[in-house]
């Protein structure tokens, strides 16, 4: 299981309810289309958020002491 942290808008929400860390980027994606819908995430909350609001966004999953962290996040123009 993981965290999933959703960067949008300039804001960085975690999802503390766990998530499969095995779940397909798409998946991902599809997930915290809902989640922001829905209103789960504290500060981020858009009811009309497109379907396709994170087609560009890259998926980062990183082991970390405290378990396993997904991070949906925009694409930069730097780095590798």
């Amino acid at each position: 299981m993981a965290i999933l942290n959703i960067t949008y808008n300039g804001l960085s929400v975690d999802y503390k309810a766990n998530v499969a860390d095995n779940m397909r980027d798409p998946d991902i994606r599809r997930t915290a289309v809902e989640l922001i819908r829905s209103g789960q995430l504290r500060g981020l909350h858009i009811a009309h958020l497109p379907e396709d609001a994170f087609r560009d966004y890259v998926v980062d999953r990183l082991p970390t002491a405290g378990g396993a962290r997904i991070y949906l996040r925009p694409k930069v123009p730097f780095g590798s």
